[in-house]
């Protein structure tokens, strides 16, 4: 695709052509959560159920063969995708949760001892924290904090600080799913490699919507979610560094995962496959590889000049309502995210309200409580944005909140 045409794209994802009430119309600001699915994506995982579906791995007849040759040939995309040119270094799995829940698991548990510290940050999402907090309980890890400024960034100076306690892992968000802060990941990187750290970042919020290279970061893990890339849910992502993954332990038992077993011992089977125990969720992982090819041919530099300009535009005409503030509003760099309280005026009835006009927002903590609690609010409305989003859309959101407004008034 050689230019951007939005009414072109929307064209592809059905829907976004329902009505939310009779005569609204669905106006999704909501992909963070998750994105919607364009009809390639839809198509790829009813083909595959119409004409291949069979077991992976496993069988010799075509069935079988031809569902392991596209399982692995999305496996092939994904990784080519964040620029690795190895595909036994994508682990699939269920989400970028349980990427995470993996690396603690398994290379946590296997590596990490008493007293050794785990830099994370106040921005991170449940799923990078709590895992390393259930392991810190286990194994008596110290857990230290990147705070984060009045404007949204990590305090870099701090970061510097921490890393003279020589910490033994280091894992943050890419890209903030409440203040939209895009963290310098590759810069931070470096930083705790010197300091001899293992690195895992929390991609999900970043690979749906700006080109990431885990060859670039030089990252050791990458943890990243189909749903909020055009894919489908229950799938994800895991990269790991060959050399690390080659040394982990499996994190579960049972089927494909290995190579021999005997009844009081077993093999583990080779990379990738070590890490996919049992029967995974084909028609799926054959779906996130279509959601590649889509953003692939659109080019992802060009999804990101696009979101850089509708959520500027809608941070400028949001900024006119009175009592509304915008969290992280000063961060340095920021992707397609708003989230925003309005004085005297409870999230959840802001979202309510706003669905009766047809509008997805999202209300709560954001599974980020620490980062609400550092800004000292209950909860905030989050809109976001991504390819398939207009300026008409933008307007809409606007007039909707003066509309809310009046009415608290």
């Amino acid at each position: 695709m050689t230019t951007f045409n939005v009414d072109k794209i929307r064209q592809d994802f059905p829907i976004l052509g329902i009505d939310v009430n009779p005569g609204v119309p669905l106006v999704y600001l909501d992909s963070t959560a998750t994105a919607q699915k364009p009809i390639s994506v839809i198509d790829a995982m009813d083909d595959y159920y119409r004409t291949s579906n069979g077991n992976i791995h496993r069988g010799v007849h075509y069935l079988a063969e031809r569902a392991t040759a596209l399982y692995e040939a999305s496996r092939a995309k994904v990784a080519a995708f964040i620029g690795s040119d190895k595909p036994k270094e994508l682990i699939f799995t269920r989400n970028a949760t349980e990427s995470i829940n993996l690396v603690a698991n398994s290379w946590g548990r296997a590596f990490l001892a008493k007293d050794d510290v785990v830099i994370l940050t106040e921005m991170e999402h449940h799923s990078n924290l709590v895992p390393w907090q259930m392991l810190a309980e286990e194994k008596g890890l110290r857990l230290e904090f990147i705070p984060v400024t009045d404007d949204g960034d990590l305090d870099q100076m701090v970061f510097d600080q921490l890393l003279e306690q020589k910490p033994k892992l280091v894992a943050f968000a890419h890209m903030s799913n409440v203040l939209g802060t895009i963290n310098p990941a590759k810069a931070m990187i470096a930083k705790a490699k010197r300091a001899g750290a293992v690195t895992v970042v929390d991609a999900a919020q970043s690979v749906p919507h700006f080109s990431v290279s885990v060859k670039d970061l030089d990252v050791d893990f990458m943890a990243f979610s189909a749903h909020k890339m055009l894919g489908p849910t229950g799938v994800g992502a895991l990269y790991g560094r060959e050399e690390l993954l080659d040394k982990m332990p499996p994190y579960m038992g049972g089927g494909d995962m290995i190579r021999k077993v005997y009844l009081r011992s077993f093999t583990p089977n080779e990379l990738p496959w070590k890490f996919e125990a049992g029967t995974f969720c084909i028609a799926e992982a054959i779906g996130f590889g279509a959601a590649v090819d889509y953003l692939s041919a659109i080019g992802m530099d060009t999804i990101a000049e696009y979101e850089h300009k509708l959520v500027q535009s809608a941070m400028i005409k949001m900024k006119t309502i009175p009592g509304l503030e915008i969290m992280g509003e000063k961060a340095a760099h920021r992707g397609g995210v708003v989230s925003f309280t309005l004085q005297g005026i409870h999230p959840h009835d802001v979202a309510q309200i706003l669905d009766q006009n047809g509008i997805a927002v999202r209300a709560g903590h954001h599974c980020a409580m620490p980062l609400h609690d550092r800004f000292k609010i209950p909860a905030s409305s989050r809109a976001s944005f991504y390819l398939y989003n207009t300026e008409e859309e933008i307007n809409h959101l606007v007039i909707s909140l003066q509309k809310v407004v009046k009415m608290f008034s």
